[in-house]
């Protein structure tokens, strides 16, 4: 399962969402890999906890070596980082992408993104992509690669003004690149259940029919304390009202698959 977790506005918890829900798939033995296309690389830092220049081997090396012939060109698991949470694996971002994205972008490589990530497939069960706040070629890439795709959503107007051109920007996708691409709904994200605005804006998407997901995610200064630990809820609150939101929403994402498969096996031969 390959799923994207994707907005074109930033600070609307791509990353928090993206990271946790992984981690609760790897807390529930799924092999699970997380790939950051972000420059920010706020999911790299999270989860390996360490700052971003500090890590080698990262996605940007991987794009890098599309553009530029190599005889001794590395396969797509030689830039995967074992994290120090049991069957939770990063490809790190890098703020090389940047500065990679326009040369990529005129030499076509759109699809290198899907084609590692089908190999990958062979060595984990659950692939999650965090994405840049732009629909941009790392994006678009990521958009191409899934089959699944989750919106996160701030319970503001400004981000309501946006979903709607996102929803336009994915249906585009769908029609020239990915037909078989699933939007699984939207994630209300930061959401205060006292306050009337958000009610009433998750009560206006929900009569337009947009698929907005039952599970809210509650605002939480806990998450701040998750991201300065470098650790996920799953491994640092367990018992959090967050926590279990989290929990809930994984399980309404994935009903069935809540144990590990026997292809793990591969991965065990090689050295991350």
């Amino acid at each position: 399962m390959r799923r994207v977790i994707f907005n074109q506005k930033g600070g609307v918890g791509k990353s928090s969402i993206t990271s946790n829900l992984a981690a609760i798939s790897a807390d529930k033995g799924i092999k699970t890999l997380v790939i950051d296309l972000d420059t920010q690389g706020n999911t790299t830092q999270y989860l390996l906890g360490r700052p971003l220049n500090e890590v080698e081997n990262t996605i940007a090396d991987f794009f890098e070596q599309t553009v530029a012939f190599s005889l001794f060109a590395k396969e797509p698991f030689d830039f995967v980082h074992e994290t120090r949470f049991p069957n939770l694996f990063v490809m790190p971002a890098s703020q090389n992408l940047e500065h990679l994205e326009s040369k990529l972008e005129s030499r076509y490589k759109i699809y290198k993104l899907k084609e590692a990530l089908v190999k990958l497939e062979e060595d984990f069960d659950a692939i999650y992509i965090d994405t840049p706040p732009a629909l941009n070629f790392y994006s678009r890439s990521a958009l191409i690669a899934a089959e699944k795709c989750l919106i996160p959503f701030d319970c503001d107007e400004f981000s309501r003004q946006a979903l709607y051109t996102l929803l336009g920007s994915l249906q585009e996708i769908r029609d020239d690149h990915n037909a078989t691409l699933e939007l699984e709904g939207i994630v209300a994200n930061q959401f205060q259940p006292r306050a009337r605005l958000p009610q009433q804006l998750l009560t206006e998407l929900l009569a337009e029919d947009l698929p907005l997901l039952p599970v809210y995610l509650s605002a939480s200064v806990k998450m701040r304390e998750s991201h300065q630990q470098s650790k996920p809820l799953i491994h640092m609150a367990a018992s959090h009202k967050l926590t279990q939101q989290y929990l809930q929403l994984f399980e309404h994402l994935n009903p069935v698959k809540t144990g590990a498969k026997s292809k793990v096996k591969k991965t065990e031969e090689k050295t991350v």
